[in-house]
């Protein structure tokens, strides 16, 4: 009985000995197929990302070398000169030292790849597979391009203009409009954005839909300090008079910004000031005096033709603008503003707006919405804001013979 028992306890032992043994050598060979697995996998990658690099140089050669003006201006919205232009003027803060991984990207393919972005809007995996760069790269050369222009070409493109440009807006403004005294208009843009994870009703407009609006708080913060006008004001009616920008229904009258007067609200006296209730709309059941309806009728007429062409035409020209965008909306704002400077630069390089992208605009995006009511004005503000908007209704008045 003994013996059997030891034959036992020495066939359980002989049993688990060789199922360890088993156990290891299935697990080294799971291992080593996971190894050759992984080089397989890393010698494909090499292979194809070489491939890419080598397929990305000959097109970003032929770019340079082959494409036609047309060619410049279709794909990258600007000239061959106005390019390398924004390249000399960005270098210092795109450049990047060569590693001893990898050579940095030049300073020209940076700037390429990120307003193939801006101009077209497409997926960043269509431009990594075009330009032969990682999808993550793409991304930094939008934000970096994005943060060099706010920081390098801001200054000369986007700011407050002089007494002189004033003088020249305004006449500018008044030949083409026929609206005085009036150095532009002001508009709201709303760019599409995917809906984001936290605060989604923050971010939805009017019409229902997901957007962040833009503004230049720049101006409004100017024109309220009485930046943009000469001093002393100009002479308008008789009456000294800051020049005026035009705005729409939703923002609040000010001396410096005239708004329609609002339909079904005809005050007492002329120089009575805007009853606002708290929905934002004017209080009132009376119809508007001829008067009246003539300055909204000119004063949309006029910020229509400057402000909404305006924006069509940077929307245009730069499509991020135009289709839901989905970059994070921390860079939203300011690439916003590069495309305002990029806009300004092509203009003032006298790089063409072709009719076809505004068609595309007006075809395939979503109608910009109504922008929401405003912060309103004192009542010191609106008492001038009125008296103001009086002065003009009077010029009407005179010119149409009323």
């Amino acid at each position: 009985m003994n013996e059997d028992n030891r034959l036992q306890t020495l066939m359980f032992a002989l049993t688990y000995m060789l199922m360890k043994r088993r156990r290891d050598v299935n697990h080294v060979n799971v291992q080593r197929r996971s190894e050759i697995q992984r080089r397989v996998r890393h010698r494909q990658h090499f292979l194809q990302r070489h491939k890419r690099m080598l397929m990305s140089t000959d097109w970003w050669e032929r770019v340079m070398t082959e494409f036609q003006p047309s060619d410049w201006l279709d794909k990258f919205r600007m000239s061959r000169e106005t390019f390398f232009h924004l390249c000399d003027a960005l270098r210092p803060r795109l450049t990047r030292q060569n590693t001893s991984l990898r050579l940095a990207l030049p300073v020209e393919k940076r700037v390429a790849a990120a307003l193939w972005r801006l101009a077209s809007n497409v997926e960043y995996r269509t431009i990594s597979e075009l330009f032969g760069v990682g999808k993550s790269t793409v991304c930094c050369c939008v934000r970096d391009l994005c943060h060099a222009i706010a920081l390098l070409l801001k200054p000369a493109y986007l700011r407050c203009p002089g007494d002189t440009e004033l003088r020249d807006s305004a006449d500018a403004f008044r030949s083409r409009t026929g609206f005085p005294h009036c150095a532009g208009a002001v508009a709201t843009l709303h760019t599409a954005i995917i809906t984001p994870s936290a605060n989604a009703a923050e971010y939805t407009n009017p019409d229902g839909w997901m957007s962040v609006m833009t503004q230049n708080s720049t101006l409004w913060a100017s024109a309220c300090e009485g930046e943009l006008s000469p001093d002393p004001p100009p002479l308008f009616m008789g009456r000294p008079l800051r020049y005026v920008l035009l705005g729409d229904s939703s923002h609040p009258l000010q001396p410096w910004l005239l708004k329609p007067y609002p339909e079904g609200c005809e005050t007492a006296g002329a120089g009575a000031a805007e009853v606002v209730g708290t929905t934002g709309r004017s209080v009132g059941a009376a119809t508007l005096s001829q008067p009246r309806r003539l300055f909204n009728r000119r004063l949309e007429g006029a910020r229509r033709a400057v402000a909404d062409d305006a924006m069509l035409c940077l929307r245009s020209r730069w499509q991020c603008l135009s289709k839901r965008n989905d970059c994070s909306l921390d860079l939203l704002p300011t690439m916003v503003l590069a495309c305002c400077v990029l806009h300004n630069l092509c203009e003032a390089r006298g790089d063409a707006l072709r009719p076809e992208w505004r068609e595309e605009v007006v075809h395939t995006e979503t109608r910009q919405p109504a922008a929401a009511h405003q912060q309103g004005a004192t009542a010191e503000e609106l008492g001038e804001g009125e008296e103001a908007r009086r002065l003009f209704c009077d010029y009407f008045q005179q010119q149409e013979g009323l």
